[in-house]
């Protein structure tokens, strides 16, 4: 071939390879550019999720295993420096309370989350069970702050546990039960809209599952149901028992486990039910609650439903979304409530007591962490 048309050739050839090695390179680029993308998309997406989505994810983590092991996954982990920033380096005007464990703080994460924050003291007595488990105290029961609370509020408080439980019961991607829902783990803000807390003794169930058997039995004695105490079963039915406690704690003011009638023996479910079957259930209300501000059937639909869910067999206890509907209608005649659990009664003859479960009376507060089921 002539010289010129070679050269001609020879130039299509090189043109054409420059331009398949551009285009390789741009494609390799753009493609590394997506993965990076996608890599820091997933991990801010991550660091953002609320606690609760992260305590979801480690569904498959059997809390009741946990042998106190320093490989212990059952609560997510925050870095330090972010809780530092959170509650403003642990500052005094966000100081919630103190227990035995330490200072409890409000903190504020960037997302606007508000968390509670707990902080291990080095003068505490108590070890890592006792910190991650202890619950915030309430003022329900001190004589002085329980006076700001009106029964529309101690209504509309007890309406929002109730929300928050058909929530993790039925509308979380996860069925979750509380297993240690009490009056001081209920935390309640500036509004005083009340939030459930310390789900360092929940489980998570996922697809069908409804119940579970463990063999270590963890909670607080005068909320647990009597099925979970006796033989480690635990379902969404033993959060509605607990729940049934705090109700009727919210309106009488009082603890169950540490209630004292002079004239009785009951515990302050027992009380309850006697009341009720007497007619008498507005007894049961706190004194300080202005009976004039009262929805009288307000209290007295409360106080029927939180029987319901005390009662000592778990089929006949409500599901929490029942629960909702009762308290939001004043309407429709409810089920009278049975026998309920751990329902102390002297007898009239005798010093002898007759119980409606196993059990012997304790003192009130006592945070169980580890008991081997019957």
């Amino acid at each position: 071939m002539p010289k010129s048309e070679l050269g001609e050739i020879n130039g299509k050839s090189s043109s054409v390879k420059r331009r398949v090695e551009i285009s390789v390179l741009v494609i390799s680029i753009l493609l590394l550019i997506i993965l990076v993308s996608v890599c820091v998309f997933y991990g801010l997406k991550r660091r953002k999720k609320p606690i609760q989505e992260l305590l979801e994810e480690d569904h498959g983590h059997d809390p009741d295993n946990n042998q106190n092991s320093q490989d212990d996954l059952e609560l997510p982990l925050i870095e330090f420096s972010i809780l530092d920033k959170a509650t403003e380096n642990f500052s005094d005007n966000n100081k919630l309370g103190e227990g035995g464990y330490g200072p409890v703080y409000k903190g504020v994460l960037e997302g606007g989350q508000e968390v509670a924050v707990k902080r291990l003291s080095r003068t505490s007595t108590q070890g890592l069970d006792e910190f991650k488990n202890e619950g915030l105290d309430s003022f329900i029961f001190d004589g002085t702050k329980s006076k700001k609370l009106d029964w529309a509020t101690r209504f509309e408080i007890i309406k929002g546990i109730a929300r928050g439980l058909v929530y993790l019961h039925q509308d979380s991607r996860l069925r979750i039960i509380h297993r240690d829902l009490k009056v001081s783990n209920i935390l309640l803000d500036h509004e005083m809209i009340p939030k459930i807390s310390d789900f360092g003794m929940a489980r998570s169930f996922g697809g069908n599952e409804i119940q579970a058997n463990t063999n270590r039995v963890v909670g607080t004695y005068g909320y647990m149901a009597p099925e979970y105490a006796g033989d480690g079963i635990f379902s969404i039915k033993s959060d509605v028992f607990s729940f049934g406690v705090v109700m009727l704690e919210i309106v009488s003011g009082k603890k169950n486990r540490g209630f004292f009638h002079k004239e009785y023996t009951h515990n302050l479910i027992g009380h309850a039910w006697g009341l009720h079957k007497e007619g008498k259930s507005l007894e049961l209300v706190e004194e300080c609650i202005n009976i004039e501000s009262m929805n009288l059937s307000e209290v007295m639909r409360s106080i029927h439903v939180g029987l319901l869910c005390v009662q000592q067999r778990p089929e006949d206890r409500p599901t929490m979304a029942t629960v909702v509907l009762m308290l939001g209608s004043s309407e429709g005649e409810l089920p009278q409530p049975k026998l309920p659990g751990f329902f102390y009664e002297k007898n009239s003859t005798d010093t002898s007591y007759s119980t409606s479960t196993y059990g012997k009376d304790s003192t009130n507060e006592l945070t169980i962490s580890i008991l081997n089921a019957r």
